[in-house]
């Protein structure tokens, strides 16, 4: 299952896809989902997988811009 960072800066996703990056996970920006309903238009995608490094990380950073975190269900995104 495919998992999403989301955010409202453009700036904070780079610098979170980075973190996850730099912690080995496989994690690519990419085009955030009309359901999330924020402004950016850019979020982090990774695998469900490595979902808990990737909150372990975030929880080490100050994201003021974090919408939250979105799980693929079939066709659509929803927030977890």
């Amino acid at each position: 299952m495919t998992m999403l960072a989301v955010f409202r800066s453009r700036a904070q996703t780079l610098d979170y896809l980075s973190a996850l990056r730099a912690a080995g996970i496989a994690a690519a920006a990419v085009n955030t989902p009309k359901e999330a309903g924020v402004g950016c238009g850019v979020s982090a995608k990774f695998a469900d997988r490595d979902f808990a490094r990737a909150q372990a990380i975030f929880r080490r950073r100050a994201y003021s811009s974090f919408a939250g975190f979105m799980k693929r269900v079939g066709e659509r995104y929803v927030f977890c």
